[in-house]
């Protein structure tokens, strides 16, 4: 798992240069914002179903809502304050309501775990609107790198109960929490440097072994479960009924390779879903990808899309 580690100890570099004082934005956690912390939405005491909820510092009767969700190659079930502190505050100074989401780990459950609970979670937020000043009439949802790719998985996979590849079928909706007669939906969908085409993650053109990230997501070398490698790829489920997009991906990415962005948004196009994509130079996997200018692009996206 040594390409694994690595991920994590990038990333981890990745969010404490975005987040503490004199990285990107100087930024500090919110003081002023109304918070809900570590609200189980599953109605267990698992840490992996857990979120956070921040709320604008101009006070409303109700916020549209972004839920957010961070990357760990799928490893970790409790990073939903990194999640905050990487991509909430320009949505919290747009407006929005950020909902932070933890999520089973690959240890802790294999796929399609961790998009039942990204479901579970969107569930529980509609049910519980009242009670956390949440306007569900908009439901965005963002993510970066596996994050990004359950935020896509979310997308593409609205008011669907399973999927079928081959002989291999796996439940999308799933029944995880107490709030299964409210909808999973999301309306709008950012991707920063999600991967999202499981066929292709090795030099663009085939798997990657079974050491990777996403054979400890399937259970096994994505070689060995083509149909399982389908199932987790957001870019097989696209169609033109689904949310706009809108894709940021570095130039530079050495984890999630460049391609993967220009595959996702060539489909997207086709069906009509994308908004954009971003390719980023000199854009790495978080660093100068994420950055004041794309920030904006993803708060204007949502805005708009909000406003329809």
């Amino acid at each position: 798992m040594k390409k694994s580690f690595l991920f994590l100890l990038l990333l981890g570099c990745t969010l404490m240069s975005n987040a503490q004082p004199g990285g990107f934005g100087g930024f500090k956690m919110p003081e002023n914002n109304a918070t809900f912390k570590d609200i189980n939405y599953a109605g267990d005491d698992l840490e992996a179903h857990r979120m956070d909820i921040y709320l604008p510092e101009k006070a409303q009767d109700k916020y549209k809502v972004i839920v957010a969700i961070y990357g760990s190659a799928w490893f970790s079930n409790n990073m939903k304050v990194m999640t905050y502190m990487s991509l909430g505050k320009p949505l919290t100074d747009a407006g929005f309501a950020v909902v932070c989401i933890n999520h089973r780990s690959s240890g802790d459950a294999k796929f399609p775990a961790q998009i039942n609970d990204v479901k579970a979670a969107i569930r529980f937020i509609r049910a519980h609107a009242a009670e956390y000043k949440l306007d569900t009439s908009f439901i965005g949802i963002t993510g970066f790198s596996s994050g990004g790719h359950l935020a896509s998985m979310a997308g593409v996979t609205n008011d669907m109960k399973e999927r079928t590849v081959g002989n291999t079928t796996v439940e999308i909706e799933g029944n995880v929490g107490n709030c299964l007669d409210f909808s999973s939906r999301v309306d709008a969908v950012v991707d920063w440097f999600g991967p999202v085409d499981m066929s292709r993650m090795n030099k663009c053109e085939t798997v990657n072994d079974g050491n990777s990230p996403e054979a400890a997501l399937i259970g096994g070398a994505p070689a060995d479960l083509p149909d399982m490698v389908s199932l987790i790829s957001p870019i097989t489920y696209v169609t033109t009924l689904g949310p706009r997009f809108l894709v940021f991906h570095g130039e530079a990415d050495t984890v999630v390779p460049h391609c993967q962005g220009v595959y996702f948004s060539d489909e997207l196009k086709k069906c009509g879903r994308l908004e954009a994509f971003v390719s980023v130079p000199e854009g790495q996997h978080g660093p100068v990808t994420f950055n004041e200018n794309t920030f904006k692009q993803m708060t204007d996206f949502f805005l708009k899309e909000a406003a329809k």
